[in-house]
């Protein structure tokens, strides 16, 4: 993936055409997976195609509603859109260990965030197309508020608060990361 672009037009424009690739992947190659396919892990301590997809649904199970509610405050707020996203030091770093291609550095999840080891549904796939709906959503209305002012607490780390800019960077960085590491269990690749 290459760097974020700082003109908050070109910075949504790029999160949105890489959440709509996403979905487009999940639409042809995710969703018509049978539950044997979905549930199939390449070796014991890789994960499945549903599992990282679940992994996917559990972060933006975290992350979406509460971006949700700091948008809407910033909306009644009457905050306006800025012309440059600004990243903060910390969602800097955060970003760059996700961009980092995981054959590179394979990072490990938080037990909290790490997928169940039982056989999931295949209803897995519509959450996570559910969530992409809703990210887009959220990018959208982003664009209308300065994204630089608003901050989001971190799962793991409640008194960080990163930009929103650094949260979404973060959460498509990741879901890119995650979606290819789909698409090798697939492709039989590890």
């Amino acid at each position: 993936m290459a760097p974020f672009p700082t003109r908050t037009t070109d910075f949504f424009d790029h999160l949105t055409r890489t959440v709509e690739e996403a979905r487009e992947l999940a639409l042809r190659r995710f969703r018509s997976l049978s539950e044997d396919e979905l549930n199939r892990r390449p070796a014991p301590d890789k994960w499945s195609v549903g599992q990282c997809l679940e992994h996917l649904n559990i972060i933006g199970g975290l992350y979406l509603p509460v971006i949700n509610q700091r948008l809407r405050r910033a909306q009644e707020r009457g905050s306006r859109p800025v012309d440059t996203v600004k990243s903060g030091p910390i969602g800097k770093r955060l970003v760059a260990s996700m961009l980092v291609p995981a054959r590179e550095k394979p990072l490990k999840s938080p037990q909290q965030f790490a997928p169940s080891g039982s056989r999931l549904p295949r209803t897995v796939v519509e959450v996570f197309l559910r969530q992409l709906d809703e990210l887009l959503h959220l990018l959208r209305t982003a664009r209308e508020v300065n994204a630089n002012a608003v901050r989001i607490p971190n799962a793991i780390i409640p008194l960080v608060r990163l930009r929103l800019t650094d949260q979404f960077a973060f959460l498509i960085a990741h879901l890119q990361r995650h979606t290819a590491q789909a698409e090798r269990v697939l492709d039989g690749r590890r």
